[in-house]
């Protein structure tokens, strides 16, 4: 391998980790949780955070089709747009993953985050999270994931289309060239999902919002560029082109469940030298560094710890929860919900209202017996 094919792995790697210093940074400044933007709406009818992951999401839509069109990358090569459109794990494994982000207090990256701020809760959290993800990839829920969900999945190739992604959609529906439908649809969503987060004057006026969704918008955009286009290239040993420094082999961007199982297989099995720090396992290191930063920086670091033995059993099922439907449905609160999305993927959009649901029924269900038991 040439001199300089062998040093994009670690350049893809170390990228990864200053995306998600910035993004963990950001996430703990504006407080950024997707889990606690549900909750503002079930409990205080307040929809600044939510506004704030849809500005998000609008921002990496735009960013993402702007790459595409430009032909910068290709995210039809990514796992979240392949014809194969497996709407039960969708639906299970986001519906599972909502339950669990509840129970344990926030989604992967909010985990992360709060790890870097001094929670120890949270590093109870990864830990779960990480052994169920693993074991949802490779091990016992892994067969139940094979044998159960995944076979009840729509062959959308067989029916002419290349890919579950809207654009590909439209484009054969509607007979019109792909390009012009990944640039109307694209553009349409992105309109109509920022328009929704600025048309609140309070929302307006947070600057703190405002930084988040544009900020952690624009860091999905660039995770797909250091994959997708600095990232690839010709191996000289086989001749083939690649995409180098990604656990998948293959395009990607922000994710926060399979970078904590990742994570813990190199440290478990640190002497197989056919493993190293990628792009994927860099985002779980690069958020909690990030967050650490921001907090020590800002004397807002605080140790924390569970305050009951049933608050330590509602974060260990939660981790387990969030490990399984990650995996499952293949992405979490920004893996589907802001990185998915902005491939315009049906499956996304999905797993992202499922997620929605599985949070909002265990908040309803949580303040049931709240109420029952007063």
């Amino acid at each position: 391998m040439s001199t300089a094919a062998s040093n994009l792995p670690a350049v893809v790697a170390w990228s990864g980790f200053a995306i998600a210093f910035v993004f963990g940074a950001v996430a703990q400044r504006t407080n950024f949780c997707t889990m606690g933007a549900i909750s503002d709406i079930v409990n205080m009818g307040s929809w600044g955070r939510m506004r704030m992951w849809m500005l998000a999401m609008a921002v990496a839509i735009a960013g993402a089709a702007a790459l595409q069109l430009a032909g910068q990358v290709d995210l039809s090569k990514s796992i979240y747009t392949r014809p194969s459109f497996a709407w039960l794990s969708y639906l299970v494994g986001g519906f599972t993953f909502g339950v669990g982000m509840t129970l344990g207090s926030g989604c992967g990256n909010k985990t992360l985050v709060r790890i870097g701020a001094g929670n120890l809760k949270s590093v109870v959290v990864l830990a779960f999270l990480a052994i169920s993800a693993y074991m949802t990839m490779k091990g016992l829920f892994g067969i139940w994931r094979v044998r159960l969900l995944e076979p009840a999945a729509i062959d959308l190739a067989a029916r002419g289309l290349a890919g579950q992604d809207l654009p590909s959609i439209v484009s054969a529906v509607a007979g019109l060239d792909r390009k012009a439908a990944y640039a109307g649809v694209a553009g349409v969503a992105a309109l109509a999902l920022a328009a929704f987060a600025f048309k609140d004057r309070d929302f307006r006026t947070d600057f703190d919002h405002v930084l988040g969704g544009v900020v952690l918008g624009a860091l999905i955009v660039a995770g797909w560029y250091v994959t997708g286009h600095v990232g690839f290239g010709e191996n000289p040993d086989t001749l083939e082109t690649v995409f180098f420094g990604t656990n998948s082999r293959t395009i990607e961007s922000l994710s926060f469940v399979a970078p904590a199982a990742y994570l813990l297989e190199i440290l478990l099995l640190w002497s197989d030298a056919s493993l190293a720090f990628t792009f994927t396992i860099m985002l779980a290191l690069g958020v909690v560094a990030g967050s650490a930063a921001y907090s020590l920086a800002t004397r807002t670091f605080r140790w924390e710890g569970f305050a009951s033995a049933e608050d330590t059993a509602n974060h260990v099922v939660g981790g387990i929860l969030m490990g399984f439907g990650g995996v499952t449905a293949l992405g979490c609160t920004i893996g589907q919900g802001i990185t998915g999305i902005s491939t315009l993927a049906l499956g996304s959009v999905v797993t992202t209202l499922a997620i929605v649901a599985g949070s909002w029924a265990t908040m309803k269900y949580q303040y049931w017996r709240l109420m029952r038991e007063a």
